[in-house]
């Protein structure tokens, strides 16, 4: 009864936010008449459980958008709206929303901070013009802060940092702008000074203002009623000295950064005359050359600090006209927009989430989508509203948007106008790159996709259940490509692959809740890799007829270990005055690659996927009227027959680890991960805990998160990520052959 009550009283309040919602957006939504400088499209990322959908709510709550407070710990969160993120008090997909703030539009996108997700944050930094890195003030910098980070590094997203829960016991200022510097390898800007310490965290010194800025918990416990007093030097004395100094010391790390400040503190030969003003703009021009970070303290769940955190959103972010990509200048006024996200909708079917670059969207018009070479009409343009959406007629150059009646798209599509619009910006990339057109890729390069370390088998509960599996499955590949489906060729089995353990099981719940099939999961088994250690090569003659044409193909193919280079897409053609391969024909070229690329699918050791190693083409001679598959099968064999001549081995993945726990514990888990196969990096000491970061193989931590609640009663977390492929020896070989087979081996 309690639970169909708490249900009804959710359902009330969604009812309620949603009116709320609609009334906000009629008045504050801007129309074309709106500057795209008062545009700020950004996205919030950190490791798990460092605050980052509680400081979301503070902002929806702040802004007016909402008028109460969503807590993750309740499960009515605004952004976490899914079944699977309201029961595990985690987000799992990133989710967008629009709102106004001091007269700016704000598209924000909440990412998860779980390595399983890894895929969301990809997607999303794809396309921001600034991010938010929320950091745990009593932890500093964690394991996947690390890896979105880097992520953000690889988009160059300018970034500005917020020190979260400074209200907890261990919390400290000093210690996480070391972890800052030391491990993102950035200069910090401090800008706040925090006003007491743990649950006396009351409010910040603000630097740039030299204000004193307290909110008044005991009044109004919403966090809407703060004060801010200038510093008197006889009225604050220790805080005006304090942070007087920390003022000069800030302006003098800007002066070193910025040219105009330095130029002023030349001229005036001090740096009292250096306004508010001036240190503002220079943090924004700092900040978007990402020549350093601002860092900023506050405690969302107590609603102290965010209010400053939106301001300096304004104050410091780029907008997309001073974010602008490189490639959207070849497309001048036409439409170009990037599809980052696709979801399916009870109400609507496909959504598709664009980023629009140039140009303009508008309801009913047909597109041209450039990747996969077809058009399509949009049926509805709206704004997203975390899982609600506002129909809008039009949408304009800057903006974050969601679509229907696109049914072809897939995640990193690049989208415009028309087929001539298409042509022309490749054209004027052609042009400035001096490249043949024939050479030009996809413009806007669409959306790196991980790979998986996880997969099993899945079968329906019943043969009348199959038809819906497949189609749950289809959806869910489509909204999450780095969740992949294929179907195994000896057993004819449905395998799917994720990230992660929490990634599989997620997808399974989401199949039985969402899709109505309670889905049966194989053991999980790790996603293994082959490679060769030798340079092998093989030539495939390959003659004989099919009805009455005759099918003649010689080839000779070389492959040789290149560590790190991935999975092979293109091989090399080695041209030299025998072989003519530099007057091959490309569908000739096509075809090779495409058998090549098929047997590389299935290594010889164990059909995995074989991985690092480069492939080069030295002969090739075809008969008339032979087949493009014809080609390829011959491909594939000499692919096949040189793998096995060039020692071929196993690839097992490795995972880095980072253990949070206590003294006490410390010595029954490190003797633990040695058991594990593990190789321990360091042992961190940050107040009363230990920071246990290792490598371990995959194979050796598949029940690992139960075993550390038991070994250590539930007081040690962890936390890993994909880090590497390594060889394995041969004993270790042996015991995986063993376990796949069932057969020994000696």
């Amino acid at each position: 009864m309690m639970g169909i009550i708490l249900r009804l009283l959710r359902n009330c309040r969604k009812h309620v936010l949603w009116c709320n919602q609609v009334q906000y957006l009629s008045q504050n939504i801007q129309h074309k008449s709106d500057k795209i400088n008062k545009i700020r499209n950004i996205g919030i990322i950190a490791h798990i459980d460092a605050g980052k959908t509680t400081t979301t709510e503070r902002f929806l709550y702040y802004s007016g958008f909402t008028h109460f407070m969503g807590e993750v710990h309740h499960g009515d969160t605004v952004m976490d709206y899914m079944v699977q993120e309201r029961e595990r008090g985690i987000t799992i997909v990133s989710a967008a929303i629009t709102f106004n703030w001091r007269g700016h539009k704000i598209n924000l996108i909440d990412t998860p901070g779980h390595v399983d997700f890894t895929m969301e944050v990809t997607r999303a930094l794809k396309v921001l013009d600034g991010a938010i890195v929320i950091l745990d003030a009593s932890a500093g910098v964690e394991a996947q802060t690390l890896k979105v980070w880097s992520q953000a590094d690889k988009y160059m997203v300018p970034r500005i940092i917020y020190l979260n829960k400074m209200d907890k016991q261990w919390a400290n200022c000093g210690a996480c702008i070391n972890d800052i510097e030391d491990k993102l390898k950035t200069k910090s800007l401090l800008l706040h000074l925090p006003l007491g310490e743990g649950k006396e965290f009351k409010g910040v010194i603000d630097l740039i203002t030299m204000e004193k800025v307290e909110w008044k918990l005991n009044e109004k416990k919403d966090g809407q009623l703060f004060v801010r007093t200038s510093l008197k030097s006889n009225i604050d004395k220790d805080l005006w000295e304090l942070s007087n100094k920390k003022r000069e010391d800030l302006i003098d790390q800007i002066a070193d950064l910025d040219d105009i400040i330095a130029g002023k503190i030349l001229n005036d030969e001090t740096i009292r005359n250096i306004t508010s003003d001036d240190l503002n703009e220079a943090l924004r021009r700092i900040t978007h050359l990402q020549k350093a970070v601002p860092v900023m303290c506050g405690s969302s769940y107590r609603n102290i600090g965010v209010q400053l955190l939106m301001d300096n959103i304004i104050k410091y972010l780029p907008n997309p006209l001073e974010n602008e990509r490189e490639f959207v200048q070849y497309y001048g006024s036409n439409l170009c927009a990037l599809a980052f996200k696709v979801q399916y909708n009870k109400q609507f079917g496909q959504l598709t989430f664009l980023r629009i670059y140039s140009g303009i969207l508008e309801e009913g018009k047909k597109i041209y989508n450039a990747t996969q070479d077809n058009s399509e009409k949009v049926e509805k343009v709206m704004i997203a509203l975390a899982d609600e959406l506002k129909e809008i007629k039009i949408a304009y150059k800057g903006n974050i948007v969601v679509v229907t009646g696109l049914k072809n798209i897939i995640t990193g599509d690049t989208i415009t106008s028309s087929h001539s619009a298409a042509n022309n910006a490749r054209k004027e990339y052609a042009k400035c790159k001096d490249l043949d057109i024939d050479d030009v890729p996809d413009v806007l390069g669409g959306i790196e996709v991980p790979d998986p370390v996880f997969f099993c088998s899945i079968e329906p509960p019943s043969l009348s259940y199959q038809n819906m599996l497949d189609h749950a499955l289809k959806c869910l590949q489509i909204e999450d490509p780095s969740f992949k489906v294929y179907e195994e060729e000896e057993t004819g089995q449905t395998i799917i692959s994720g990230m992660g353990e929490l990634h599989i099981d997620v997808m399974k719940k989401r199949i039985l809740q969402e899709y109505k099939v309670d889905a049966f999961l194989g053991q999980l088994r790790i996603a293994y890799k082959e490679t060769i250690l030798n340079i092998s090569d093989d030539t495939i003659i390959l003659d004989k007829f099919l009805g009455n044409t005759k099918h003649f193909v010689k080839i000779k193919l070389l492959i040789k270990s290149s560590p790190s280079s991935g999975k092979v897409k293109h091989i090399k053609v080695i041209v030299d005055k025998e072989n003519e391969l530099g007057k091959i024909r490309l569908d000739y070229l096509k075809a090779v690659e495409n058998g090549v690329v098929s047997a590389l699918n299935h290594g010889p050791v164990l059909g995995f996927p074989v991985f690092d190693v480069k492939v080069e083409l030295h002969w090739l001679e075809v008969g008339r009227g032979t087949s493009l598959p014809m080609i390829s099968a011959a491909a594939s064999q000499c692919v096949v027959s040189a793998l096995k001549k060039g020692d071929a081995q196993l690839l097992e993945p490795i995972m880095k680890m980072e253990i949070n726990t206590n003294e006490s514990y410390l010595g029954k888990i490190l003797a633990d991960l040695s058991n594990r196969r593990s190789q321990i990096l360091n042992i961190q000491v940050k107040q009363d805990a230990r920071i246990v970061n290792a490598l371990t193989p995959l194979s050796e931590l598949i029940t690992y998160t139960t075993d550390m609640r038991i070994l250590t009663s539930g007081r040690a977390s962890v936390n890993m990520e994909f880090e590497c492929h390594k060889l394995m020896t041969s004993e270790e070989l042996r015991k995986v052959k063993e376990q796949i087979t069932g057969f020994m081996f000696r």
